[in-house]
């Protein structure tokens, strides 16, 4: 344990630590000079950090951090730089002070530069007298630096840095990352190679804690113990070779009663800030007292996975132990695979845990009539553009917990694309990029900085993360105490076959929230040449954890407590399929014009009489609703060739059939009859 700690100044402007050590059996040593600490190494990051923003057992007055040096680069390929470029390769160099002078010295008096690093020199960086705001003295005492000696981090090389501020994030990922600020104040960064996630490469630990309520398959892949610690070590070994890594302390769920801590660890500045936007932020009183965190990322994406350790099929892997309540990431430095290991353990701890119901969601609250409204769907639905309503607060966008006293958001911050993203068309989106978002991987204009959403030469998936409060309309603490009122899925039928509104009973909920459908259109993959129905369970097959038929009954039975009324929503086509002469995509007015009729409650006041039955799918639909005409309502009436209808018709039909063999045998028979009948 540390038995001493004091510092001095030096004739080189360089703070030094004599620090003595006692950490388990060690013997007592002293350490000064080079300012490094032994200490034993780190088995586990899991106990209380001390609230700096940033701690290190040496700091340098007038020195860059070793981490700025880098391969050397011009101007000109500093800013051309491809995103894979963002990973550090530094060879060794002494660690004297003069050496360290000496480069500093180069690096602004020669023709050579090295990337990151601007070729001025600020009056300050030169003065340490006047330099205030450098890194702060180690304070790490007692039980503090107990843990920290667990964990298997060499404090001797690292500098940690934990709950940096965002100015300095932005800092250290210009200096050393060669990210870049936008024209609207948002950082412009970039994730490699990975540019979205590696669901092949997501594996879940087999362990005897966990493995008997885990949806085993393709989605789960299981990973024995071992190879999770032999990865485990790899990272942490990765981690120790850096000279800034980063931790982020935040929570998941924003009701205290269900939320857990996570702790986040990374060597990317850029990373550091993503989660900072994504995760809830403490306040300084919060994480004075933050205390050992429930779950713990440790995230090595530079580095590779080996493909020659058991298990293991790439260089990628992202992996979940529940046992150890620990994530590794090794091979992708896409930021989203954090966002959803962080989801995919709430979706476990939700249910089984707490008995509570994980939703892949986005979820808003009227105040005139307090209600809240949940609304499912993938991507292309409209499920962003619909829950982001001017008339009500957003409670969050994409993941939610239906608890038993309401809705809660399990995020601090959204996770938005940005492709084609235009003030226009949502101004709510555009306006959040400013200063403390992130964009990923979005190409822009080197003269002037402005992104161009319109290129996808990069990725189709570029992105922007944003804090929650950055949504002018935004509900913060994002929780309400309300049981959910309307719950809306949103399908994308380019079929036409789907009416535009149905409303749905428990049983047929069960059924189209396990069944997931929407449709690919032409165009939006090569090779696309005709509607492909796509089933995704539950609406996130890709994060689904436990048997999706659990979270299908727990959805049917929180209906049949609360009432909560279901619709399924088609803002795909009508008159007619995708490519068709008389088909064509459902107004978005007439979309708003439908939820706006769920929300004030005039749809549902509807008597029976005033709802059909739509043929084998056996829906209910409504013959009126206000701004929307008849006969966009029923697709038998807005389809002129009813010969060719009732061909899409069957036809969507069977695919709904064969989609749900795989639950036929997990769901009751009331269920299994709330789908299509083609007999």
């Amino acid at each position: 344990m540390l038995a001493r700690q004091r510092s001095r100044w030096r004739e080189n402007g360089r703070r030094v630590w004599d620090v003595v050590v006692r950490a388990g059996d060690n013997r007592l040593q002293r350490c000064g000079g080079n300012g490094n600490v032994s200490i034993t190494r780190i088995e586990q990051l899991r106990g209380p950090v001390s609230n700096q923003s940033h701690i290190s057992t040496h700091s340098t007055i007038g020195v860059p951090p070793r981490s700025i040096k880098s391969p050397t680069l011009d101007h000109e390929t500093m800013f051309n730089r491809s995103p894979s470029s963002s990973s550090l390769h530094r060879p060794h160099r002494s660690s004297s002070p003069g050496h360290h002078l000496h480069e500093y010295a180069m690096l602004h008096h020669s023709h050579t530069h090295y990337s990151y690093q601007t070729p001025h020199v600020t009056p300050f960086i030169l003065n340490p007298a006047s330099h205030y705001y450098d890194e702060p003295e180690n304070n790490f005492l007692g039980k503090d630096l107990d843990y920290f000696s667990q964990a298997g981090f060499d404090m001797t090389k690292i500098h940690l840095r934990r709950n940096a501020p965002v100015a300095q994030l932005y800092e250290d990922a210009i200096r050393n990352e060669g990210a870049i600020i936008s024209s609207s104040g948002a950082l412009i960064n970039f994730s490699g190679k990975k540019t979205g996630r590696s669901p092949k490469d997501k594996r879940i630990v087999y362990e005897e804690t966990s493995k008997d309520d885990i949806w085993w398959g393709p989605v789960n892949i299981k990973m024995d113990e071992h190879t999770f610690e032999i990865n485990r070590e790899r990272a942490i070994d990765y981690l120790n070779t850096r000279d800034l890594v980063y931790i982020f302390d935040g929570y998941a769920g924003w009701d205290p009663k269900y939320r857990i801590k996570v702790r986040v660890i990374c060597a990317r500045a850029y990373h550091a800030l993503f989660m900072h936007n994504m995760l809830i932020r403490p306040t300084e009183a919060e994480l004075l007292d933050f205390g050992e965190p429930d779950f713990i990322i440790y995230n090595a994406g530079q580095f590779p996975a080996n493909r020659f350790t058991t298990g293991m099929t790439s260089t990628t892997s992202v992996e979940i132990n529940f046992k150890r309540m620990e994530m590794v990431i090794l091979g992708t430095e896409y930021a989203g695979e954090m966002k959803k290991g962080v989801f995919s353990v709430m979706h476990y701890l939700m249910p089984v845990k707490f008995g509570q119901l994980s939703l892949h969601s986005s979820a808003n609250y009227g105040p005139t009539n307090e209600d809240v409204t949940l609304f499912f769907g993938l991507s292309g639905t409209g499920k962003t553009t619909l829950s982001a309503d001017p008339n009500r607060q957003l409670i969050g966008d994409d993941e939610h917990v239906w608890s038993d006293e309401g809705v809660f958001n399990i995020e601090g911050g959204c996770y938005a694309k940005c492709i084609n993203l235009s003030k226009e068309k949502e101004p709510e989106i555009y306006s959040a990029i400013r200063f403390g978002s992130i964009l990923e991987n979005v190409v822009f204009d080197t003269k002037n900085r402005d992104p161009n959403y319109d290129d996808v030469s990069i990725t189709e998936n570029t992105r922007c993360a944003y804090p929650i409060e950055y949504i002018p309309n935004a509900r913060v603490p994002c929780v309400v105490n309300k049981q959910p009122a309307n719950i809306i899925m949103l399908t994308c039928d380019a079929f036409g076959v789907l009416p535009p509104v149905s409303k749905l009973s428990p049983e047929q909920a069960s059924y189209h929230f396990l069944a997931g459908y929407t449709s690919k259109t032409p165009g939006t993959e090569d090779g696309v040449l005709e509607p492909i129905p796509t089933f995704s369970t539950c609406y996130s097959a890709p994060f689904i954890v436990l048997h999706p038929s659990r979270y299908a009954d727990m959805l049917a039975e929180r209906m049949r407590t609360t009432n909560a009324k279901c619709w399924l929503i088609n803002t795909g086509w009508v008159g007619g399929k995708y490519g068709s002469v008389h088909g064509a995509r459902c107004s978005l007015k007439y979309t708003r014009a439908i939820v706006d009729a769920i929300h004030n409650g005039s749809l549902a006041a509807l008597p029976d009489n005033e709802y059909d039955t739509f043929t084998t799918f056996g829906l209910r639909i409504p013959t009126k609703v206000d701004g929307v005409p008849s006969e966009v309502l029923d697709p038998r009436k807005a389809w002129k060739d009813h010969g060719a209808f009732n061909k899409e018709l069957r036809k969507l039909a069977g695919m709904f059939t064969r989609a749900f063999t795989v639950f036929e045998k997990e769901v009751s028979e009331a269920v299994r009859l709330a789908g299509p009948q083609t007999a």
